[in-house]
């Protein structure tokens, strides 16, 4: 069982502006001088999907996180489910 120190809480939503892409925020990386920012931009967007991965490997769960917003940006559809689906092993 992971410790709440041991992993990281994210978000995806979808900008609502004029490109309307999917991006990610980890929450739990975000320092003072940017925390405000990030949740409002995130706020105002459509969420998609949110969770935690494990801090062990985390590189790799966002590697994989990316990739994901690379082809939901490009036109693919994909569920919540696919992308916890995806993260597999990384997930929490």
């Amino acid at each position: 069982m992971a410790f709440e120190s041991d992993k990281t809480m994210f978000e995806i939503y979808r900008e609502t502006t004029y490109a309307s892409e999917y991006r990610v925020v980890y929450f739990t990386e975000l320092q003072d001088h940017n925390k405000e920012h990030e949740i409002n931009r995130a706020m105002a967007g459509e969420h998609f999907c949110d969770g935690f991965i494990l801090d062990f490997e985390k590189d790799k769960a966002k590697a994989i996180i990316e990739g994901i917003l690379l082809r939901m940006n490009g036109g693919e559809r994909l569920a919540p489910e696919d992308i916890l689906r995806e993260l597999g092993q990384h997930a929490a």
